[in-house]
């Protein structure tokens, strides 16, 4: 049976997104959980630097329920004078184990405020500009569900690089089944009709 409580749908969209984004880590040697596979670096563990601060920030700054309170905020957070895309990569002094406890207590405190909150609840984004601060709950668990299921496609990508491994979960790979002759023959095929629509 489905949920009637559109709070549920939503956090359980958002939960998919967070459980598939740490699954890509598994079994990963530390290079490759940090080794940049695009031009722009992007890389897994940066992938879940970078979704624990939306979380935080999002689900904290905003409804006036700042994470950072008892310890001082990472040097790569918003508030602090942070080079280009520090959230997106992870340092050699970073810790996996940090990172992803910091992504698990970003879920518990994200998930404290959309408890105590209801969808209309307004906020202000601290980092937006003035005339667009004002938002719901609810708009902010639309975008950041977008925005982590967008990087969980972005890591989805990256782990087939790195190893061949597909799918979202233990047991999800969503893919049909076929050994690896199989895979290599559809990606011949693949590349015979782009080689051939190319022709014109």
């Amino acid at each position: 049976m489905t949920s009637t409580d559109p709070k549920a749908d939503l956090l359980r969209y958002l939960q998919d997104a967070r459980d598939a984004l740490l699954w890509k880590l598994d079994g990963l040697s530390e290079y490759d959980v940090r080794r940049p596979l695009t031009p722009t670096g992007t890389n897994l563990l940066g992938l879940v630097k970078h979704v624990a601060g939306v979380e935080l920030g999002y689900f904290g700054d905003t409804f006036g329920r700042p994470f950072f309170t008892e310890e001082p905020p990472p040097p790569w957070w918003y508030t602090e004078d942070a080079e280009p895309n520090a959230d997106m990569w992870a340092g050699a002094d970073e810790s996996r184990e940090d990172i992803v406890g910091l992504y698990r207590r970003a879920w518990k405190h994200a998930d404290g405020t959309i408890d105590a909150l209801p969808l209309d609840a307004t906020g202000h984004v601290p980092w937006w500009p003035v005339e667009r601060r004002e938002v719901t709950l609810h708009h902010l668990m639309v975008r950041v569900i977008a925005d982590s299921q967008r990087h969980a496609g972005h890591a989805d990508i990256l782990r087939e690089l790195i190893d061949g491994s597909v799918g979202y979960g233990e047991g999800k790979e969503s893919l049909p089944q076929g050994d690896g002759a199989w895979w290599e023959n559809h990606r011949r095929r693949l590349e015979s009709a782009a080689r051939e629509a190319d022709k014109g």
